[in-house]
């Protein structure tokens, strides 16, 4: 799954890497369910210009009757997304990248959580599959919100947990950002993860566990030196 990530990135950076506008935002090492996250979209505009915009992370379905369902649906499956009745649609039409320095996964010894931070081994920005949703209540402004995509474990992540965020490649962003749905070639291979050289991982401070906790410090390896 993906439960928390970072990203703490200079803006310049990421515009270069994404090639989109984005807004600037504070650096922020501990991004939870629920907050709101940067994702790139393209405008649905025909220009196919990149533009980095705010999503509350959570999915909530164009047809939902109560936005409280986003809480529950925080992450979705790859494999089975294209056909979920809550993400079928945002799928085939309204898929995005959303920008993260890494990722936390938590391995469980006894009543304790333990935190583990991954990043890619090149030190590049990751860009996670998203998808992304507009939901309009009977009253009070529409609610843009997100999902981020899992896929199974690769063999480092699963040292921890059996899931892991689709982490896309650059050169797959182009597609997964298309109008059109994703071929069968491309919805297959981002269903397998990359390659467990890809990533480092480190233990990090258990004051991660806490949503309201922040800062650079969480990123620091654990026990401290």
């Amino acid at each position: 799954m993906c439960g928390r990530f970072a990203l703490a990135v200079p803006r310049t950076r990421l515009e270069e890497h994404f090639r989109a506008e984005l807004p600037e935002l504070p650096g922020r090492y501990n991004i939870a369910p629920g907050q709101e996250v940067l994702a790139v979209i393209v405008e649905p505009d025909d220009s196919g210009r990149r533009q980095g915009r705010l999503f509350r992370w959570g999915l909530v379905p164009f047809w939902a009757k109560d936005a409280k369902i986003g809480n529950k649906l925080v992450n979705a499956r790859i494999e089975s997304a294209a056909d979920k009745p809550a993400f079928r649609s945002a799928f085939a039409r309204r898929r995005c990248i959303i920008p993260a320095q890494g990722f936390y996964e938590w391995r469980r010894a006894g009543r304790e959580s333990v935190p583990y931070f991954y990043e890619l081994t090149t030190g590049e920005p990751m860009g996670l599959a998203g998808l992304w949703e507009s939901w309009h209540p009977q009253q009070g402004d529409t609610l843009f919100t997100c999902v981020i995509l899992t896929c199974p474990a690769n063999e480092l992540v699963a040292q921890v947990h059996e899931r892991m965020p689709v982490v896309l490649r650059r050169e797959d962003y182009e597609a997964w950002l298309a109008q059109a749905a994703p071929g069968p070639e491309l919805a297959a291979a981002l269903a397998l993860p990359r390659r467990p050289e890809e990533f480092s991982a480190r233990r990090v401070s258990p004051k991660v566990n806490t949503p309201r906790s922040d800062g650079p410090e969480l990123l620091s390896p654990w026990p401290p030196m």
